[in-house]
């Protein structure tokens, strides 16, 4: 029954991770999109806090079953609160109808806010409906959606598709990397494995170690959430592989050396250098770098690198570890990868900030390649 309970909890998960961004970034305020996309990281850091706090006071007898009915309380108040969410009206717009995407999107912003820039950036007809579609709107219950109208129509494109499609396939390839080096630059191996890693040089504060750690990522995330709207998606990103592979050195020597100040900074400050920029950005890329029809896609090509690359790190980090002869070795590969990540994501993943759709972030050729 663990098992299986454990099987369901993972597929809500993994839907889940691939939908909140994306609705996230649909309905965030144009200018705040790294703000509110940051959100999803600081969630995820504030569960593994809650967790791990749980854990260090109740992993005692049969205690440890109050850690799994608190996830299942949260899910149940997530289920009620979703019954409050509306639909997002960019897909609204692009799926039903336009001018019922715009009301949900007045609906969102406020009755006087201004919200013409935003439903011309749909690049879809918002106010060409009959008046009697508007109408039908204004006297239809609650929650209730309109008809699908064939001409806001959008055909969502698959997988393989858009892979193939050579519009699609350089964000697909900018995600993927992105979403690879946000796990291979070893982050988990701090999350998973850092009481096991430190206990030789650290035997007695270990345990608090990785709390605080935990703590310290929910905090740098949540204050540096709205950098990547004032310098950039793509700075952010790289300062942040910057400081961790700088850390990985430092780690990697204070585990070797014994230095146990060194090393507890060093896992410290790599932890917050991920909350700067690769922990919460990777998630708002794919909203950014494609059209609407191809996010969907996009975000599972980059989700499923994720996962696989947290299966690589989870799985095989104590294995490398190892063999290596243990004493942080380990950390001079993770610091390799990171040059060769941040070398590949410098040159080939371009900057989302400020732009209004994967035509002015690629560029005219590629927009012209996307019409055809």
């Amino acid at each position: 029954m663990l098992c299986f309970g454990r099987l369901i909890a993972g597929l809500g998960c993994g839907a889940a991770i691939v939908v909140v961004p994306i609705y996230i970034a649909e309905t965030a305020p144009p200018k705040e999109k790294g703000l509110f996309g940051a959100f999803t990281q600081i969630s995820i850091c504030l569960g593994i806090l809650v967790t791990q706090l749980l854990g260090y006071f109740l992993s005692k007898g049969n205690l440890w079953r109050i850690i799994l009915a608190v996830a299942g309380v949260v899910g149940l108040v997530q289920l009620a609160g979703l019954t409050l969410v509306p639909e997002s009206p960019k897909w609204l717009a692009e799926h039903k109808s336009p001018q019922h995407a715009r009301h949900i999107l007045q609906k969102i912003r406020g009755h006087k806010a201004d919200v013409d820039a935003e439903v011309k950036a749909w690049n879809i007809d918002a106010t060409a409906d009959d008046i009697s579609e508007e109408e039908a709107l204004l006297s239809a219950p609650p929650g209730s959606h309109p008809a699908p109208n064939p001409k806001a129509a959008t055909q969502s494109i698959g997988i393989w598709d858009a892979f193939v499609h050579p519009a699609y396939r350089p964000a697909i390839i900018a995600v993927v990397a992105v979403m690879f080096t946000q796990q291979l630059t070893g982050i988990n191996s701090i999350v998973m494995y850092s009481v096991s890693l430190l206990t030789s040089i650290l035997p007695t504060t270990a345990s608090l170690l990785i709390v605080a750690v935990s703590a310290l990522n929910v905090v740098v995330t949540a204050v540096c959430a709205p950098l990547s709207d004032k310098i950039g998606r793509k700075t952010c990103i790289l300062i942040s592989i910057a400081g961790m592979g700088t850390c990985s050195l430092l780690l990697a020597f204070g585990l070797f050396f014994g230095v146990k100040i060194l090393a507890a900074v060093a896992t410290l400050v790599f932890v917050a250098s991920f909350a700067f920029g690769l922990g919460p950005v990777p998630f708002i890329l794919a909203n950014e770098l494609v059209g609407p029809e191809a996010v969907g896609a996009t975000q599972s090509c980059g989700l499923a690198a994720n996962w696989i690359a947290t299966f690589l790190v989870s799985q095989f980090f104590p294995i490398v570890d190892k063999a290596l002869g243990g004493h942080g070795k380990v950390y001079f590969i993770f610091a390799g990868f990171a040059i060769l990540s941040g070398s590949f994501i410098a040159y080939w993943v371009p900057e989302t900030k400020g732009k209004s759709g994967m035509e002015e972030v690629w560029g005219k050729r590629e927009a012209r390649e996307r019409m055809e």
